[in-house]
């Protein structure tokens, strides 16, 4: 008799990014759709970890990480934050940010506890709260401009609440935090013992003059929190699958006692290189300014077509409504788009478990020019 697997998310398949990329694949169409770069990651940074092989550094390190890339994270963060942060205590390196995510929940969650997920989410979230036998709490933001309603907030909190996520810059909307969005966060989490898991990738993704109001700028939200960044998003390597998290040293203990029988520790050669790299400061500070030239290219490019441009103020992404151009469901008009254009995107309604349907899709910006330009020309072709 062959055993049966009773299913832990059985209301599961094959993630949107996944399908859609296979689609755009079988079409030969421009992926606009997942969040990667296409164009090539820093030659030195590459050199770095050519060299860190030829050295030998091709053995386990640390179980926490490399000590001199957390030190280098540390000596970053207070010079960003004005935060001091205990290298050897409150940092991990992580096989990257989603894997971060992952194990700061289930360090937290036990069955039945609540958390509070703001939609759309990441789409790794809510997945990761239920395997853990938690309840994810929905609280949609306030659409077109994909604000936090704090009075809505306030009214979900109830005793089971364990932890709050937050993203900024947000994904899939290129939303960002504001000084009022953490005054809020503040007096709902005063006096209480919910946690904040604060997932901050996009970090040095952000445009407009706008401030990252990360999670470490403020110690009495820090106390309570898990921190969570990619160093992929950073340096366009997102397949090297690095990143690390944050978080005072009583709950990072916790997180390691998870970290240390899933992966045990990351890729070596790569956390040398990332150790001597992150000296080059200009290469992640410049990182906004480089991205939003982007964001701007093929906003500039789809001015010729219907869509509409909702405002990105970070991340790889930016929300384009087609509500002018059809009434197909978000899902069908990205298939369409796949098939009969060769521009694949993302349908937003895939980060939602609330079914929604706003006329808006995802496009990923993080492309050379020519592709942003090609998509959008093709993109001038639609009628209805």
């Amino acid at each position: 008799m062959i055993p049966n697997i009773q299913s832990k998310l059985p209301n599961v398949g094959t993630t949107v990014f996944t399908v859609m990329s296979v689609l755009a694949n079988q079409h030969k169409a421009i992926n606009l759709g997942q969040g990667f770069p296409d164009y090539p990651m820093n030659e030195d940074l590459v050199a770095l970890v050519n060299k860190a092989m030829k050295d030998g550094h091709n053995q386990y390190v640390h179980m926490n990480g490399l000590p001199a890339l957390r030190e280098m994270l540390a000596e970053k963060i207070e010079s960003l934050y004005a935060s001091k942060i205990n290298a050897d205590a409150e940092i991990t390196i992580t096989p990257g940010g989603t894997y971060a995510i992952y194990t700061a929940l289930t360090t937290i969650l036990q069955p039945g506890d609540e958390v509070i997920v703001f939609e759309p989410a990441y789409d790794c979230y809510i997945p990761t709260i239920e395997l853990n036998g938690a309840v994810p709490v929905l609280v949609p933001l306030v659409y077109p401009d994909y604000k936090i309603d704090w009075e809505l907030v306030k009214q979900k909190v109830s005793p089971k609440t364990k932890l709050i996520m937050l993203n900024t810059p947000h994904n899939p909307t290129g939303a960002v935090l504001g000084a009022d969005d953490i005054a809020a966060l503040q007096i709902i989490v005063k006096s209480t013992g919910i946690f904040i898991l604060s997932d901050e990738v996009y970090e040095h993704l952000i445009f407009d003059g706008k401030k990252h109001e990360s999670i470490l700028r403020y110690p009495d939200l820090f106390e309570r929190s898990f921190v969570c960044f990619s160093f992929g998003k950073v340096y366009d390597c997102t397949g090297w699958k690095m990143g690390y998290c944050v978080a005072p040293e009583a709950l990072m203990k916790e997180f390691r006692k998870i970290h240390q029988f899933n992966c045990f520790t990351c890729n070596s050669p790569i956390q040398f290189a990332l150790a001597e790299f992150l000296k080059q400061k200009e290469s992640y500070l410049q990182l906004g300014n480089r991205l939003q030239q982007k964001r701007d290219h093929l906003f500039n490019a789809m001015q010729q077509t219907r869509f509409k441009a909702l405002p990105s103020y970070g991340s790889y992404f930016q929300l384009y409504s087609y509500a002018d151009i059809t009434n197909e469901s978000e899902k069908e008009f990205a298939i369409r788009l796949t098939k009969e254009y060769g521009v694949a995107t993302i349908p937003t309604s895939a980060f939602y478990k609330t079914e929604t349907d706003n006329k808006v899709l995802r496009f990923c910006f993080s492309k050379n020019e020519n592709t942003l330009e090609e998509a959008a020309n093709r993109l001038v072709k639609i009628n209805n």
